[in-house]
């Protein structure tokens, strides 16, 4: 049974699926996650303090989810191809996600702010750590690189950079979409990363990382 605080991040994680942030409401956040409003105050302190903890949790179960990819028993090429698949998949069905790779931030998101300098400490310790502030993209993509281990890690970030190409690359439009004014595909309706991207990133992979020098420019 998940925690108050994971129910109501839950909770949050919902309400952005039908409205803006700044339409969200606390108070019907706690009714969604069964909890008081003082629970909810109690465990992020204010409005700012769950955007920011939203923010934070994506950005810890992406970086779980590279992991438990990069531990299945495989040839280390094929794991990397297995997280640039998910990657482009993950960010095209979570906003909150796709914002913090890319820091292209939609105004119906949580602001990424910190804290403000000088504000007390959040008294729960999983707070004082999301009030940090997320992870910067260029950090996020260092963080992923590192789950892949020091042999593997240029490997692991070409595999993100070129997933993050396909993330933020406009779809091509359709012929109707064309007639219609041109308009690409919601993100949501993207598809996966295509098999000839699989091929090409697997290809570059068990060349570059078989090579003496292990390192990919």
């Amino acid at each position: 049974m998940p925690t108050a605080r994971e129910a109501l991040l839950d909770a949050a994680i919902a309400a952005l699926a039908h409205r803006s942030w700044s339409t969200v409401r606390m108070a019907d956040l706690a009714v969604a996650a069964r909890v008081s409003r003082q629970t909810l105050y109690n465990e992020f302190g204010s409005k700012e303090g769950l955007a920011r903890a939203l923010v934070h949790r994506e950005a810890d179960s992406y970086l779980q989810g590279v992991r438990r990819l990069l531990a299945v028993p495989a040839p280390p090429e094929r794991n990397l191809v297995a997280v640039a698949e998910w990657i482009v998949t993950r960010a095209a069905a979570r906003p909150v996600l796709r914002s913090l790779l890319t820091g292209a931030w939609d105004e119906r998101l949580p602001a990424p702010r910190p804290a403000r300098p000088g504000a007390r400490p959040a008294a729960v310790p999983a707070q004082r750590r999301a009030d940090e502030g997320p992870p910067a993209p260029g950090e996020l993509v260092a963080a992923t690189a590192a789950c892949a281990g020091e042999r593997w890690a240029a490997g692991c970030e070409l595999a993100v950079r070129l997933a993050l190409s396909h993330v933020v690359a406009p779809a091509v439009p359709t012929v109707d979409q064309v007639r219609a004014g041109g308009q690409c595909a919601e993100p949501d309706s993207w598809s996966p990363i295509t098999p000839t991207m699989t091929r090409l990133i697997e290809m570059i992979l068990s060349v570059e990382t078989t090579s003496p020098r292990k390192i990919i420019p």
